[in-house]
């Protein structure tokens, strides 16, 4: 099924259920012009927040069916006629990161085949992104493998947020525009944080992120330090904190990193930083992809707040107290809004 309403008139939005409407009004509402912001059944919330914000990207939505009514296969299809369109497609890995990807794959496959002028693949949060590189031999750059699905899929540009690498960009043969979750952060330690805290890279790789954090937050006396850290080459998603490089004593120190996974690289920096009297710790991190048994890692930390942007849909149960979830949707409407204007 197929949500429009054409560049976003309240007239019809009051009319119009969440997620079905009646194929006369599709025929009705649609116009070459238009950009259809469309969305598979993972993020249909956040693809609608996405669309009102932008005053003339209409909420669209394409339906996707439960794939367990159909025997693990995702039927998808359009009920108008594409040509001229431009479609921005909406999924971002959730509970499962191949079921999101497949989705994601066949609804662009989808628009292709409909004569869709572009088709571009807006992630959020880009799955398999850590592995962008090969570590040790005979190892697989799974990166470039979903890269290359995409093209072949039908995708001519990507929309992303704080890829794990910049690097990554370099992987797509399209256009990529690499946006940040920074000012959605910045905006929140202004508003809640205290003067003189301190900008924590959990590891070296983050530190020019962290230094680039404190800078815009200079006029609070923001300083920088950063975790040396460790990691077992017979383990995977273990790190210890070894020392902590910069002024932390008596102070809030606020850890930056582009995602929480399984909360070991954020909970041993945390613990190490109480350890050399740091006051209070927070985290932050654009991405929280949550994995067990990272929500008892948390629980248990000295973290007092976890400041998470919506790149990636939180489960109830993983929605504890300490978790504050901020919206990306004005950067990504501002991002498809200046792209819209440059194919009109």
């Amino acid at each position: 099924m197929v949500m429009v309403a054409r560049k976003f008139n309240p007239r019809f939005s009051a009319q119009v259920s969440p997620i079905f409407v009646h194929h006369n009004l599709v025929d009705r509402l649609t116009d070459k012009n238009d950009l259809l912001a469309v969305s598979g059944a993972f993020r249909y919330k956040f693809t609608r927040s996405v669309a009102v914000t932008a005053e003339y990207i209409a909420p669209v939505t394409l339906y996707a069916r439960d794939m367990r009514q159909y025997y693990n296969v995702l039927a998808v299809g359009f009920d108008i006629e594409t040509g001229g369109h431009v479609f921005q497609v909406f999924v971002t890995n959730g509970y499962s990161i191949n079921d999101a990807i497949m989705e994601q794959l066949i609804m662009i496959d989808a628009a292709y085949r409909a004569s869709a002028k572009r088709v571009t693949a807006v992630c959020p949060f880009y799955g398999y992104a850590r592995q962008d590189r090969k570590a040790a031999g005979r190892e697989p750059i799974t990166a470039r493998v979903v890269a290359d699905m995409f093209k072949a899929a039908g995708s001519k540009r990507m929309v992303s947020v704080d890829l794990h690498s910049g690097q990554i960009q370099g992987i797509f043969e399209g256009p990529v525009d690499h946006l940040t979750a920074m000012p959605v952060l910045e905006k929140y330690l202004r508003e809640n944080g205290r003067e003189g805290m301190v900008i924590v890279s959990p590891d070296t790789g983050r530190v020019k992120v962290a230094e680039r954090f404190a800078q815009h937050l200079g006029d609070m006396s923001a300083d920088v330090a950063f975790v040396y850290k460790r990691r077992e080459k017979t383990t995977v998603n273990v790190a210890t904190a070894k020392e902590v490089i910069g002024d932390v004593e008596g102070r809030l120190c606020v850890l930056t990193d582009d995602m929480i996974d399984t909360a070991g690289t954020i909970v041993s920096a945390a613990e190490l930083l109480i350890a050399r009297g740091a006051k209070e710790v927070w985290a932050m991190a654009t991405h929280g992809v949550l994995s067990d048994p990272a929500i008892q890692r948390l629980q248990k930390s000295p973290i007092s707040r976890v400041v998470l942007p919506n790149t990636i849909p939180l489960p109830k149960e993983k929605r504890i107290d300490r978790i504050e979830v901020l919206s990306v949707a004005k950067i990504i409407a501002a991002a498809l809004a200046a792209v819209f204007a440059e194919t009109r």
